[in-house]
C-alpha cells in the first residue's frame, strides 16, 4: 500500500471555496458544466498556490537553519573571546596601589608633623 498517491486529493474546503468563487463570478446564461470547469480551474490555482507556499516555507526553514547554525558558531566564538578578555580583567593594575600608598604616606606625614 502506498503512503502517498500521485494524484493529489483536494480538501473539501478547497472544493467548496472554489465552487463559491465560480458561482460568484457566474455570468447570465452560463451552464452548470461551464461553472464546474471554472471551479476546477480555481481549485487548481488554489492547489498551486498552496504548493508554492509550502516550497517557500521549506526554503525559509532551510535558510533559517543555516543562519541559526552560523549564529551558534558566532556565539561559541564570542564565548571563547570572553574567556580571553576575562583573563585580562582579573589582572590588577599598579596605579591604585600606588595612590593608596601615597595617600597613607600623606596622612601619616600630616599626623606626625602636625604637632
Amino acid at each position: 500500500m502506498r503512503r502517498y498517491s500521485k494524484t493529489a486529493q483536494t480538501s473539501p474546503e478547497t472544493q467548496e471555496e472554489s465552487l463559491k468563487m465560480a458561482k460568484a463570478t457566474q455570468r447570465p446564461g452560463q451552464t452548470k458544466e461551464q461553472t464546474k470547469l471554472i471551479a476546477q480551474g480555481i481549485q487548481k490555482g488554489i492547489e498551486l498556490y498552496k504548493k508554492q507556499q509550502k516550497e517557500r516555507s521549506r526554503e525559509l526553514n532551510k535558510k533559517l537553519k543555516k543562519v541559526s547554525g552560523r549564529l551558534n558558531q558566532l556565539n561559541e566564538q564570542e564565548a571563547d573571546d570572553e574567556l580571553i578578555e576575562r583573563e585580562f580583567i582579573y589582572r590588577q593594575h599598579w596605579l591604585p596601589w600606588l595612590l593608596l600608598l601615597v595617600s597613607w604616606a600623606g596622612f601619616a606625614a600630616f599626623v606626625l608633623f602636625e604637632s
